[in-house]
């Protein structure tokens, strides 16, 4: 498969694992809607490095290897899990009136630093247990043995970037005036929604089999 096949393959498909619904989503959305366009861009750019992660663990052969260990799978189900519980919790305790009479260009000076941003953003990609076996799938149809490196980096910037754009499209869309002076209104509400729905996740990723 030439570099072009590869790119367009790996577009196609990572698209669609992007767009999926799941904790990343849950959690760009919740600090857009809180926090405003830079907090919301700042966590996708931490999503986005996540995924270098499981980029490079895929790209020397560990994917399949921790794919296939119940150990290493179970290790990355409760981290994942306690962390997604955790930053339920945060959004939970969202108290009503935080918002009130805030103009909404101020609710992007209100959130921790960038580095936390990103970080927050990078911890919620890197936990994901189902990442080894995705990414397991997605190599096997475009890797092989004499692949030069530099289309294995082209690859793995590439994914890095659809992820990026994908979420920034999400926080542009979440950060119009409409949808902020909406969330003025009902904003600890949308936070302890979005919370729950972390938490649940959370729980599920706990409960669910190897």
């Amino acid at each position: 498969m030439d570099l072009l096949q590869g790119l367009l393959l790996i577009t196609s498909i990572h698209l669609l694992a992007a767009a999926s619904p799941g904790p990343d989503f849950v959690l760009v959305s919740q600090q857009t809607l809180r926090y405003g366009r830079k907090t919301g861009l700042l966590c996708s750019l931490g999503i986005a490095l996540g995924l270098s992660v499981h980029i490079l663990y895929s790209a020397v052969g560990l994917a399949a290897l921790i794919a296939n260990s119940v150990f290493a799978l179970l290790i990355l189900k409760i981290a994942g899990g306690c962390y997604l519980l955790y930053l339920g919790i945060q959004g939970l305790k969202s108290k009503a009136g935080s918002m009130d009479n805030v103009p909404t260009e101020a609710i992007a000076t209100k959130p921790k630093t960038a580095a936390r941003i990103i970080a927050a953003g990078f911890l919620c990609n890197a936990l994901n247990p189902k990442a080894p076996v995705y990414f397991v799938a997605l190599f096997t149809l475009v890797l092989s043995a004499d692949m030069p490196l530099y289309q294995l980096a082209i690859y793995g910037v590439w994914i890095m970037l659809i992820q990026m754009a994908w979420f920034s499209a999400v926080v542009i869309l979440l950060s119009r005036p409409a949808v902020s002076a909406y969330f003025k209104r009902f904003g600890h509400w949308i936070d302890r929604i979005l919370g729950g729905a972390m938490i649940a996740l959370g729980i599920k990723l706990l409960a669910s089999r190897q």
